[in-house]
């Protein structure tokens, strides 16, 4: 795919280097700038927290966040890849507008200048950064950052042989308390950090390498198998889905009872484990008298499969692959604004709006996403009814795909597929995506009237230019 006309990033880079300051407004609730922590787990889908509805996983430090704060129920991310999804995060675009689709691309500096962490950075923000940056094309932008603690590629959860030495999440925790020591009295701060898991280690044979320290969490709790795990149900999906990497991985983590159980288990540790250094980092929060300042947000980059239509690892359309957690506290927002659970749906691409409006800083016009401050706050106001997905990574076991999501529909094209596959469900009657409709006669106007939608986001997003604002990809109408 073609690269982004340099000069739409060159014009709005230029001059987003010094105008962001002078654009600056106040924050939106109370006097100085809020602190903001950014908590990125990878491979965290939606419904693996307590505060998600999982009865099984103990996650108390980011349910008390959600207790305390907000917690998204429709949640997704515009590509269920780690790369992807991260250029998206920082950006607040589609993949389509910065066209970072594989391991190989990077940030262009003019691109990288209107990301979050860059226009903090400029707006007098100390900036952190710890964990997988993921974007590993190029040479990581360690000069936004006065703390910079990234790496690329995956990472090792053990420093040692043998699974040996403390544990990268906790590690990643300490260096999440060093940040904060070196912050000074009164200066803002932003810190993102990435975590590694839930992630497997790619290559090892166990896969799911948690903290040996929580071996007994989970040891006696046997975890359902997903109703769709059932093998009739990898027998509708396309040939391509059927052979495809995500088969092989279900292969090696689900195919036996055995397996299944062991696996779950290990990434429920994980997260268990990223969920205690949340509450170090609340802790040390505290003990700087700055908690009461401090905006948390948790979220993931993509969701994951469970065994869920006899798949493992993320990238296809099914709500296990794009739906995530996410979670806003704000200890300055009033009691009437907490404990909520909200039912608009947000996307990753909001993230950086959304930060950008409590540093009371003024997002590119560029961006796609939309700051969530709206519907934090309870205020009435025109949201998105559908939203466009597209997995363009080239990969040959990775079939690529395009979609549209309304509130009550889901339509997913799987583009090399000879002959064409569709699917289309209907999520108020279908939550688990197990009845395609899209070769249903009585449902044939709704089909075509997603294909023609997704045209609809293509065409937008082909002609979009930092000018363009968030209202000409969503146009006002009923949901289709």
């Amino acid at each position: 795919m073609p690269p982004l006309p340099r000069r739409q990033f060159v014009s709005a880079g230029a001059a987003a280097a010094a105008p962001f300051l002078l654009r600056s407004r106040a924050p939106a609730q109370g006097g100085e700038r809020p602190n903001l922590v950014f908590l990125l787990g990878d491979d965290h889908r939606w419904d693996a927290l307590g505060c998600m509805g999982n009865r099984t996983i103990r996650t108390p430090h980011i349910d008390r966040l959600a207790a305390a704060g907000t917690r998204f129920q429709n949640m997704f991310v515009t590509t269920a890849i780690c790369v992807t999804s991260r250029a998206s995060i920082f950006t607040g675009l589609h993949a389509h507008s910065h066209r970072i689709w594989g391991f190989k691309n990077s940030f262009a500096p003019e691109l990288f200048a209107q990301s979050f962490p860059a226009l903090l950075k400029r707006a007098g923000y100390r900036n952190g950064f710890v964990g997988k940056w993921g974007i590993d094309g190029g040479k990581m932008p360690e000069q936004a950052f006065d703390y910079f603690r990234g790496f690329q590629g995956q990472g090792e959860y053990f420093p040692q042989p043998g699974h040996k030495g403390r544990h990268l999440t906790d590690r990643m925790g300490d260096q999440m308390v060093e940040f904060l020591d070196g912050c000074k009295p009164g200066e803002p701060f932003h810190l993102s950090v990435s975590f590694k898991a839930p992630h497997v280690q790619d290559q090892d044979p166990l896969q799911f390498l948690s903290d040996p320290r929580y071996d007994a969490l989970y040891r006696d709790v046997e975890i359902p198998m997903p109703e769709t795990a059932a093998p009739r149900f990898i027998s509708q999906l396309p040939l391509s889905v059927q052979g495809s990497e995500a088969r092989r991985r279900w292969a090696v983590r689900f195919s036996t009872p055995e397996l299944y159980q062991r696996s779950v288990k290990n990434y429920f540790r994980l997260i268990t484990g990223i969920d205690e250094q949340v509450g170090r980092l609340r802790e040390a929060l505290e003990r700087r008298g700055v908690s009461e300042n401090t905006v948390i947000v948790y979220a993931g980059d993509n969701g994951f499969y469970l065994a869920e239509h006899g798949l493992a690892g993320k990238w296809f359309m099914h709500e296990e692959s794009i739906r995530v957690p996410l979670v806003i506290y704000d200890p300055r927002a009033p009691q009437a604004q907490r404990g909520q659970g909200l039912e608009p749906m947000a996307l990753n691409i909001d993230i950086a709006p959304t930060l950008l409006e409590y540093a009371g800083v003024k997002a590119p016009s560029s961006m796609q996403g939309r700051a969530l401050q709206p519907l934090l706050q309870g205020r009435r106001v025109p949201w998105r009814t559908d939203w466009f997905y597209a997995h363009l990574f080239e990969h040959e076991w990775i079939p690529k795909t395009e979609g549209v999501r309304t509130t009550e529909w889901k339509y997913t094209d799987y583009l090399e597929e000879r002959p064409a596959f569709e699917e289309l469900f209907h999520l108020t009657a279908d939550r688990d995506e197990t009845r395609n409709l899209a070769r249903d006669s009585a449902h044939a106007s709704r089909l075509i009237a997603l294909r023609s939608r997704r045209k609809e986001w293509l065409a937008a997003l082909a002609k979009w230019t930092p000018e363009c604002h968030w209202a000409a990809l969503e146009p006002a109408g009923g949901a289709i």
